[in-house]
């Protein structure tokens, strides 16, 4: 799973910069660091960081399965999404 995880992170990370952080700073948090506590994603993030795994991963997400621990930080999400791709495979 580590080798999904570190190619799932890069991509969660982009998407990210990309569409919650508004700076030319770039990238300027770390795995761990909690996107909720941050302020980098609100509520209505969320759902928009749903629908992007789901799309660009090919997997589903149940409402059971919308926890801090599974979508507040980069490290939590790449974990969640490659344990459900190699659940898929």
């Amino acid at each position: 799973m580590a080798l999904e995880t570190t190619s799932v992170a890069p991509k969660i990370r982009d998407y990210i910069a990309e569409n919650f952080l508004f700076s030319d700073q770039g990238y300027g948090y770390g795995d761990d660091t909690s996107f909720l506590e941050e302020g980098i994603i609100d509520s209505l993030g969320i759902i928009e960081l749903v629908a992007f795994v789901e799309k660009a991963f090919g997997i589903s997400v149940s409402d059971s399965e919308l926890l801090p621990d599974n979508f507040d930080s980069v490290a939590k999400l790449s974990a969640y999404v490659a344990g459900k791709m190699e659940k898929a495979s």
